[in-house]
C-alpha cells in the first residue's frame, strides 16, 4: 500500500482528500504546515508527497527546495497557480508533477500512480544501474559516478541524465525530454532543457564544443553515448 504525505493547510480540502485517497488504496498521513510536513517527510519516509504551495508558515516552493536537499521522495505539487512560468519553476525546483486546483481525487490518484510507476521504487522495473562507458547511473540510490568518482547532481539533473542513459546512442528530442522528464505536455520551454544540459555537461567535465558523453544534434535534440576509445 503506497504511503502518501499530504501537506495541505486547508481543512476543507485536506479532510475529503484524505478520505478519498484512502478509499483508493493509499495510506495517507497529513500535515498542515511546511515545517510539520518536512519533519514528517524525514521521519516517516513516505513513498510520495503531495505538496500545497500556499502554506501558512512557508511558501511551498521553498519547502520543496528544502526537501530536495535531503530527500529524493517523489513530490506532486498541488497549486492554484496555473500560469506556465510558475509551473516551470516548481518543476525546475524538483517537483515530479503538478496538479492545478480545483482537481478531483480521481485525477490526483491517477497522477500519484503514474509518478510511483516511473519512480526508483515504482513497479515498472526500472531499478537497474545504467552503465554508459565510465558513467554509472543508479536510480535506486539516485547516485551517479563518472570513472569511479561521485558526481553531485540536482534531482532534475539526475532525472535528465537517467532518461538519456536509458537510451544510449539514441537522439532524444527536447520535446520528449520536456514531456518525460519535466512532465510539460506543451511547448515553449526548450530553454529549460538547454540550461539543464549545460549544467549537466559542466558536472561531467565537458562542454558543447568538446563533448564526451552529451552530443547535441542541432535542430533535433541530444544523444548520450560512451566516448570513443582513445588510440
Amino acid at each position: 500500500m503506497p504511503r502518501l504525505l499530504l501537506i495541505e493547510d486547508d481543512l476543507t480540502i485536506r479532510t475529503p482528500l484524505i478520505r478519498a485517497l484512502r478509499e483508493r488504496g493509499h495510506a495517507v498521513a497529513a500535515a498542515s504546515t511546511a515545517m510539520a510536513g518536512l519533519r514528517d517527510a524525514l521521519d516517516d519516509r513516505p513513498d510520495l508527497v503531495v505538496l500545497d504551495l500556499g502554506l501558512p508558515d512557508l511558501d511551498g516552493r521553498e519547502l520543496l527546495r528544502m526537501l530536495r536537499a535531503v530527500s529524493a521522495v517523489p513530490v506532486i505539487v498541488a497549486t492554484a497557480r496555473d500560469d506556465e512560468t510558475e509551473i516551470v519553476r516548481v518543476l525546475d525546483a524538483g517537483a515530479d508533477d503538478y496538479v492545478v486546483k480545483p482537481f478531483t481525487a480521481a485525477q490526483l490518484d491517477a497522477r500519484v500512480r503514474a509518478v510511483l510507476r516511473r519512480g526508483p521504487s515504482g513497479a515498472d522495473g526500472q531499478d537497474l544501474t545504467l552503465v554508459v562507458g565510465g558513467l554509472r547511473v543508479d536510480p535506486r540510490a539516485r547516485q551517479v559516478t563518472l570513472d569511479g568518482a561521485a558526481v553531485e547532481l540536482t534531482p532534475r539533473e539526475f532525472d535528465l541524465l537517467h532518461h538519456l542513459a536509458g537510451r544510449p546512442g539514441q537522439v532524444v528530442t527536447k520535446r520528449e525530454l520536456l514531456t518525460e522528464v519535466w512532465q510539460i505536455p506543451y511547448g515553449g520551454a526548450d530553454k529549460t532543457v538547454d540550461v539543464h544540459l549545460s549544467w549537466l555537461r559542466r558536472k561531467l567535465g565537458e562542454n558543447a564544443q568538446q563533448p564526451r558523453y552529451l552530443h547535441t544534434v542541432r535542430g533535433v535534440g541530444v544523444r548520450l553515448e560512451a566516448p570513443a576509445a582513445q588510440p
